[in-house]
This record gives C-alpha cells, structure tokens and sequence, in this order.
C-alpha cells in the first residue's frame, strides 16, 4: 500500500511538472499571426471591400500581437525560470532547428523562383528604382559582421572568457537592430520618394515579398539573440551549457547567407 501510494505521488509530481510548462503566450501570439495575414491577405484581395486602413491596421496589430506572444513565451519558458530550460537533448535541438532551416530555403526558395520568372519577361520594367545603393551595401556590412561577433561571441564563452561573450552578444543584437532600422529607411524612401509600393508591378510585389520576408526571419532572429543576452546577463551558459547559443547561431547566420544572396540576385541582379 505504500509502495502504490508512492508511486502515485511520483506520477502526480510527474503531472504537476508537465503543466508547470503550461503558457497562456501562444493564443496572444496565434491571434496576432491570424489577424497579420488576415491584413496581408485583405490587402492584396479585398482592396475594393473595406478602406485601405483596416488591412494596415490589421497588419500593424498582428505583427506586434505575433511578436509580443513569441517574447513573453521565450521570457515564460526560458529567462523568468531558468530551471525550466535545462532539460532536452542539445542535439535534437540542433537537429530540430536545421531541419526548420531546410524547409525555409524552400520559403525562399518560391520567391526567387517567382522573381527568376520575372527576369525572363521584358527587362528592365517600366518602374525600376536604383534598389543599389549606399544604405544597402552599409546594412549588409552590418550583418555579415553580426556574424563574425556572434561567432567569436560563442568562442568566448566556450574559452571561458565571460565579458568577452557578453559584449559580443550585446554587439549582435545591437547590429540587428541596426540592420531593421536601415530596411525600415529604405523602404520609407522607396515608397515615399520614389513611389515604389508592392502595388507598382510585379517587381514591386516580388521586392518587398522577399525583403520583406528576410526581414521578418532578422526581426524573430533580433528577437532570439535578445532572448539569449538576457539569459547571459543572468549567468545562464557555460561552455558545457550552450545548445541554444549554437541553434541561434545557426539560424542567424542561415538569415546572413540569405541576404548575400538577396542581395546579388536582386539589388545586383536587377541593375543588370
């Protein structure tokens, strides 16, 4: 009889730790992600059925909806309660994590297809801004060197070295930043100066589908470096203990070689 009422407690004990990891995060963050393509999906469809204001407003509600869920589910899970996250196979984690890589490059993938199909038709369209400039080559100098500190970021940690981690980790988060403040500007002189919108052609729907795309994949990126520098601050790693550092990386620079990528096919490829 004790031996049943023991193993009874044990199971409960088991039960009660399953449904610490309960969250209230993933509605906030499912609704914001329905109503962001919902607005997406009234702009581009229902133009001529509601104001042009209320897909806007959709899609500015849902992206924060999205984004604030994502981060105070991270926060929940990973930096209000540290003890919570040091369960999991590190290296089912890093093979969960390029598995989601793989099947983005099919993402990507669709929109450059989209955009070689535009490149056999007439060339160049009757609209074509300089997408080539300045702001461009300063924001992709920006990312590929967040690569580089975010590497030497995990070296240091790995070699010990505490501060070094720290100010590298903060330096990449910082650069992120950075980067979505440069495509936030640019698109303001693309749609402001120049007149260039997602409505101007097909290259106009092509541009901004797969900028946008890739800023969407930096924002959430940004959002996982922050989530990872909070938990440094707080003494979370060590060299022995460093699995989210790694599928962070790992997604982080996947974002960069998309980039360069972009970059050459796009900006490059559409002055050609």
């Amino acid at each position: 009889m004790a031996e049943a009422t023991e193993v009874a407690s044990e199971h409960a004990g088991d039960e009660e730790e399953e449904h610490a990891h309960e969250s209230r995060w993933p509605l906030p963050a499912a609704i914001g992600a329905g109503a962001l393509y919902l607005g997406a999906g009234l702009y581009f469809m229902g133009q001529n059925l509601v104001p042009s204001v209320i897909p806007v407003a959709l899609v500015a509600v849902g992206a924060l909806g999205l984004l604030g869920g994502l981060a105070g589910w991270a926060n929940e899970a990973f930096i209000a309660d540290y003890r919570r996250s040091h369960g999991g196979d590190s290296g089912v984690l890093r093979m969960g994590m390029i598995l989601f890589l793989v099947s983005d490059v099919a993402t990507f993938s669709a929109g450059f297809v989209y955009y070689a199909f535009i490149r056999v038709g007439a060339w160049p369209p009757e609209h074509l801004p300089s997408l080539l400039g300045s702001l461009v080559i300063i924001n992709t100098a920006l990312l590929v060197a967040s690569s580089f500190t975010l590497h030497y970021g995990h070296e240091a940690l790995e070699s010990g070295n505490r501060r070094r981690f720290l100010g590298l980790m903060g330096a990449t988060l910082l650069l992120g930043v950075v980067f979505l403040g440069g495509q936030a500007y640019e698109y303001y002189e693309l749609l402001v100066a120049e007149g260039f919108t997602l409505s101007t052609g097909i290259l106009g729907s092509a541009f901004f589908g797969l900028t946008g795309l890739h800023g969407l994949h930096v924002a959430l990126g940004v959002l996982l470096i922050g989530i990872a520098f909070g938990r440094a601050l707080k003494g979370h790693y060590s060299a022995e203990r460093d699995t989210a550092i790694q599928t962070t990386s790992l997604y982080w620079h996947f974002v960069d070689a998309v980039w360069i990528f972009l970059v050459l096919v796009l900006y490059v490829g559409a002055s050609i």
